[in-house]
């Protein structure tokens, strides 16, 4: 049910991206946006793994550095039959965690010098089998490319704006269709960046949903990561981390603080009900 969900917020975010190009700029408005988002989802395959793990000075490590973490990494892929990651840690005290890679093969997973410290064996094997969930449904790609495409349609919107401001945008279609097209591109320039942003984060939590459960599946013990989620949620309110928002929906948990109106942009799905699905698989609801 979650890859069809997936799919179809995918394909919507695609069509999203083609009306506002053809919206703000005619049929040639609509080439350039795909063009673009080509363009911005080939540089983020090859080159977001570097330019993450380079933003939060992560380091690499080998299995006498961080041997528990390297251990666990070790016997889950074995399990699974995964080619293994690079092993980063970050000096951080925020407990938190996530993976990047364009692909199982070039993948890595870097954890925070807190989470190490905060939780036990069980718990961190919950938290690096989510990661490896991430890798091996390539959840990497599928989050890059739905991040690139909502940036792109607010470029878009944020070229219209400056066009306007100009006097070079809509004068055309205003003489043509009554204002028709201009009130249609300013309306477009308003909601097409809320609407990707929305479909972003419905995206983004269908896939942390997806990969609590392959957790679970993999380790075969949902209740180590309920209790890791736990205390990460503990432990992300009392030491918050400085995180970029483009990067935040990589996270286990949201290293950003959102409440009310603010929870519908948030990239993850509400703790209390991540934890319900995982127990649901415990006691079999």
């Amino acid at each position: 049910m979650n890859i069809l969900k997936t799919t179809f917020l995918m394909t919507l975010m695609t069509v999203l991206l083609v009306v506002a190009g053809q919206a703000l700029g005619g049929q040639n408005g609509a080439m350039f946006a795909f063009v673009f988002a080509l363009a911005m989802n080939g540089f983020s395959y090859w080159f977001s793994d570097k330019i993450v793990l380079k933003m939060y000075r992560a380091k690499p490590v080998t299995k006498d550095e961080a041997p528990m973490v390297y251990s666990i990494v070790s016997e889950l892929v074995q399990k699974t039959n995964m080619p293994m990651p690079k092993v980063y840690v970050i000096d951080n005290q925020t407990p938190n965690a996530f993976a990047t890679g364009r692909n199982p093969a070039h993948a890595a997973v870097a954890v925070t010098t807190g989470i190490v410290s905060l939780l036990n064996r069980e718990e961190l094997t919950g938290v690096l089998a989510h990661e490896l969930s991430h890798v091996r449904h390539r959840d990497i790609l599928i989050g890059t490319i739905a991040a690139t495409a909502a940036g792109a349609i607010s470029m878009l919107a944020n070229m219209a704006q400056w066009a306007m401001l100009f006097g070079g945008f809509g004068r055309s279609n205003d003489r043509d269709e009554g204002g028709g097209g201009f009130i249609g591109a300013l309306a477009m320039m308003i909601l097409a960046p809320i609407a990707a942003m929305l479909i972003q984060m419905a995206i983004s939590r269908s896939r942390e949903f997806e990969a609590d459960a392959g957790a679970a599946r993999m380790t075969g013990n949902p209740q180590g990561l309920v209790s890791a989620l736990r205390k990460l949620q503990e432990g992300n309110k009392r030491i918050p981390m400085k995180a970029n928002p483009a990067t935040a929906h990589m996270f286990i948990v949201s290293p950003l603080s959102a409440g009310g109106v603010a929870s519908l942009f948030s990239t993850h799905p509400p703790m209390d009900e991540r934890i319900s699905r995982l127990e649901g698989m415990v006691y079999g609801r």
